[in-house]
């Protein structure tokens, strides 16, 4: 029981870490849908918006560093393996940037080709986001790869957790300025432990007057953006994940608890029905010497 509020309190953070980089997100959103705005139609031509023909594809997939999680760590490397093979079968070329631990010392150890490997921790930081998200700019943007696809466990609820797949780049200029997000907060009542998700609007695109004079081209500051952007996305699934991770601890722990309770139980009870039986023994001796004396 200790162990599944300790799992509580650090899912709780990891909502309040979500929930403090939206304001950033939401931002970047908006600017971002005001430049393409301004732009009006004009042809877009940024080296992260742009689909190349994919004849590589590098897959960063975020497991965690420890175990005592149930099947979180063991869902994501069956889903990342599954995508591999798929890729290979239509015949493109892969490799891997490895998050976390538990999916690093799996891949290692079966021969599977590793670009990059980070650790996750249980308190994802914007330093360590940026690390791995230069990794990946780096690599796309110098032609070793057509296409960046993140595998991470998306948070459903506490006992509910999704292995999750989606191409990070390059960019969809639509997805950016008109996908919405949802955040979740984790609830209790009466001692029992939930979580609310709530959907949220997109952002408004940022108004520029047509008469604003802009002291750099609004695409090298579209350019400027899609990294931050890009940064913040690896920030918020680290969250995300390590939330995913934390629920799924609270669940096995929990199990772990109840299994603990019906050994006890069980245990208890043959332990009660062997005494009642050995009394039962002597009592039954006792009888049938009196009833041997008369």
């Amino acid at each position: 029981m200790a162990m599944k509020l300790v799992a509580a309190a650090k899912v709780r953070r990891a909502q309040d870490a979500v929930l403090a980089t939206r304001p950033f997100s939401e931002t970047l959103q908006s600017v971002f849908g005001g430049l393409i705005g301004r732009l009006d139609g004009e042809a877009v031509d940024l080296p992260l918006l742009t689909v190349r023909e994919v004849k590589k594809v590098t897959l960063t997939v975020i497991t965690g560093d420890r175990g005592l999680c149930g099947g979180y760590n063991s869902f994501m490397i069956k889903k990342a393996e599954k995508r591999y093979k798929e890729l290979l079968a239509s015949g493109i070329e892969v490799d891997f940037v490895l998050v976390g631990k538990k999916g690093i010392t799996y891949f290692e150890r079966r021969g599977y080709p590793i670009r990059k490997k980070f650790d996750t921790g249980q308190n994802p930081t914007s330093k360590q986001a940026l690390a791995i998200s230069e990794e990946l700019l780096n690599t796309f943007l110098s032609g070793e790869s057509d296409a960046i696809e993140l595998l991470y466990t998306k948070f459903v609820s506490l006992i509910a957790s999704q292995p999750s797949v989606r191409t990070l780049v390059p960019f969809s200029a639509s997805d950016i300025t008109a996908k919405g997000d949802e955040v979740f907060q984790l609830t209790s009542d009466s001692g029992k432990f939930g979580v609310e998700r709530s959907e949220l609007d997109v952002a408004e695109p940022q108004e520029f007057p047509n008469d604003m004079i802009f002291e750099q081209d609004p695409l090298q500051i579209i350019n400027s953006i899609l990294p931050l952007y890009l940064n913040g996305q690896i920030l918020r699934t680290l969250q995300e994940s390590v939330a995913s991770e934390l629920a799924a601890r609270m669940q096995s722990m929990q199990s772990a608890s109840d299994n603990a309770g019906a050994l006890a139980k069980e245990l208890s009870l043959q332990y009660n029905r062997a005494r009642q039986a050995a009394v039962t023994a002597e009592i039954l001796e006792i009888v049938s010497g009196a009833a041997a004396l008369d």
